[in-house]
């Protein structure tokens, strides 16, 4: 494991700094910021308490597509997380939508320290519609996309060559775009993620 990564996954210092509703709320920061998307109830919460070592960093909650806000973590002072809301709940009304909408639009539009989209998809199951729309949005704002294709602690051995393909596939992911499966629940995968992510927040270890 990279040296100084070692210390980062122990997060010293890591904290939900805003739930921002609005662009009004954002922090005035110029730390470089990673967009972390996904379905409703895809475990997104999970992989936020995982990746930063914390058991109660991100709340999970038992309703999928709860939070309707941009949720900003602050981590070792270096770098953040951006927690959009989840995608694909059932019963979300037209205009929850687009005020999701709006959110989205807003804040790919306007903050200038996103370095990467990190999609996060349930490596057993084929992904969403919801899922490809939010890489073509990514793909027009020309940010770099990191996979996540999380539960494969739940994939048997003789399937996860088949499940990766299918993901990238329906993605249609090029060479330049990262496919790395992982687990929130044996941290699978997430040395790797580190090392991506860290390489487009431009954070030297």
């Amino acid at each position: 494991m990279l040296p100084w990564l070692n210390s980062m996954i122990q997060f010293q210092k890591a904290e939900l700094v805003i739930s921002a509703p609005d662009k009004k709320s954002w922090p005035d920061t110029t730390l470089p910021e990673i967009v972390l998307a996904g379905r409703s109830n895809v475990g997104k919460s999970s992989f936020i308490n995982a990746m930063c070592g914390r058991k109660k960093l991100a709340y999970v909650g038992n309703t999928p597509g709860k939070t309707r806000l941009l949720n900003f973590f602050l981590l070792n002072r270096k770098l953040v997380f951006v927690d959009v809301p989840g995608y694909g709940y059932a019963n979300i009304s037209k205009q929850q939508l687009l005020r999701f909408g709006e959110m989205m639009e807003d804040y790919f539009h306007e903050r200038k320290q996103k370095k990467a989209l990190l999609l996060i998809v349930d490596g057993r199951h084929k992904p969403t519609d919801d899922d490809v729309t939010m890489l073509e949005f990514a793909r027009y704002f020309e940010l770099p996309i990191i996979i996540a294709a999380t539960k494969m602690d739940k994939v048997k051995a003789s399937q996860r060559q088949k499940q990766l393909k299918l993901i990238s596939e329906t993605l249609a992911l090029s060479e330049e775009d990262h496919l790395i499966p992982c687990s929130s629940a044996n941290k699978e995968g997430m040395e790797r993620l580190w090392e991506v992510i860290l390489h487009y927040a431009q954070i030297e270890v």
